[in-house]
């Protein structure tokens, strides 16, 4: 009966997420190449806002936990499991001040309006993961730029969403090289639940009613561990916040 129901909201639902992408991409072109990095950043924050809005139409709802536990004035590397799209608009709304800047596929920077332009242009990094040449130079000026900016980096080590909410393998790769070039940060590991339901038909049509948590677990300052024991720490810390 839900997937029945959900066939008109959905397509709503999609009229509605895609006119946002649109109308949004031409305000954010002129707010970066006019106004600069904070007009944009404040345009794509809302974008976001109001795509999390359009999601309600589908019964979905978000609740972040400890955000306060997360230090202010300093970089950040958010670490997460991964299970769909909506786990980056959520965390670029409601962990704005932070700045987030996310390492995504390459793929990603083109063809989609209003998405594609702010992964070019928002600070994010765009690699290729059949190339590690491209990759390991990418993330290193990630780390770096986070470092001087006392703004964050997020990455999701399993590479590609969970389509079950069941967490993948973690990849220490780049994680590590943020780490190492961002001697300063603060590691915070971040466990999201319920983001894949909403996709459990594929992406037509979408799952009804699920509410999407996302706990933040202790900050961990890079420097006071070696990597061996930050990375061990973070995906524990990160699998121990999943229900599947």
């Amino acid at each position: 009966m839900e997937k029945i129901i959900s066939y008109p909201i959905s397509a709503i639902y999609y009229l509605l997420f895609g006119l946002t992408l649109v109308i949004f991409h031409p305000i954010q072109w002129v707010c970066f190449n006019v106004f600069g990095y904070q007009a944009h950043k404040k345009t794509v924050d809302y974008m976001n806002f109001i795509l999390l809005k359009w999601s309600n139409l589908l019964g979905t709802s978000y609740r972040f936990e400890n955000i306060d536990e997360i230090p202010k004035n300093a970089p950040i590397i958010f670490v997460s499991n991964h299970q769909s799209m909506y786990d980056i608009i959520a965390m670029i709304w409601y962990l704005r001040r932070f700045h987030c800047k996310f390492v995504s596929k390459k793929e990603l920077g083109k063809g989609i309006p209003s998405i594609s332009f702010n992964l070019r242009h928002g600070g994010s990094v765009l690699i290729d993961r059949k190339d590690s040449k491209q990759a390991i130079p990418a993330i290193k000026g990630l780390g770096e730029y986070i470092e001087k900016s006392h703004r964050s980096a997020v990455i999701f080590p399993e590479g590609t969403r969970s389509k079950t909410g069941k967490p993948k393998v973690f990849s220490q790769t780049g994680l590590k090289i943020l780490c190492k070039n961002t001697p300063s940060a603060y590691v915070v590991p971040l466990s999201i639940n319920n983001s894949w339901k909403v996709f459990k038909y594929g992406f037509f049509p979408l799952g009804l009613g699920n509410r999407l948590t996302f706990t933040v677990h202790k900050p961990m300052k890079v420097s006071d561990f070696d990597f061996k024991e930050l990375i061990e720490k973070t995906e524990s810390e990160i699998v121990k916040g999943i229900k599947f």
